[in-house]
């Protein structure tokens, strides 16, 4: 009987592109078994990569949200989403709290990814709101992300 790899898709790294899952756990087993030179090492390199963005990726979404919610509360005349709102303010920043815990390298990244999302953001705003209340809405961000994080900012109260 022939001998069989143990680790699945080790010689052929295209096994990355048709079963990510099979590809990661054989990546990992040789990892663990220290057989580096059968690592598909550009597409580990990359994967690496990728979980570092999606942290970032996710504050950005979090900061998005933060972001429009505020807006809304400082620019609408209508009591009743309010309430919705500040508490959407509040889950995003616990959110983004927990992501800079557990990453908290991301924290010096937080004005860029504040100043990349503010267009969303503001578009965001602004299909949530009336036509006479879009004309409020800032072009260009009316506080900083520091001051967006603060646990008792909250416009327009």
């Amino acid at each position: 009987m022939a001998d069989r790899d143990p680790h699945p898709l080790t010689a052929d790294p295209a096994g990355y592109t048709t079963d990510i899952y099979a590809w990661t756990k054989a990546q990992a087993n040789l990892l663990r078994d220290r057989r580096f030179e059968a690592i598909d090492l550009a597409n580990v390199i990359e994967e690496i990569e990728s979980l570092g963005n999606e942290q970032a990726h996710a504050i950005e979404s979090h900061l998005i949200v933060l972001g429009e919610h505020l807006l809304k509360l400082m620019v609408s005349r209508d009591r009743d989403p309010r309430r919705g709102w500040r508490l959407s303010v509040v889950n995003a920043r616990n959110r983004i709290g927990v992501r800079l815990r557990k990453n908290p390298s991301l924290r010096r990244e937080l004005p860029d990814l504040f100043a990349d999302g503010w267009s969303s953001m503001r578009d965001a705003a602004i299909g949530g709101l009336n036509e006479a209340e879009e004309s409020l809405v800032p072009v260009d961000p009316p506080f900083a992300v520091e001051e967006a994080l603060a646990p008792d900012f909250f416009p327009g109260d």
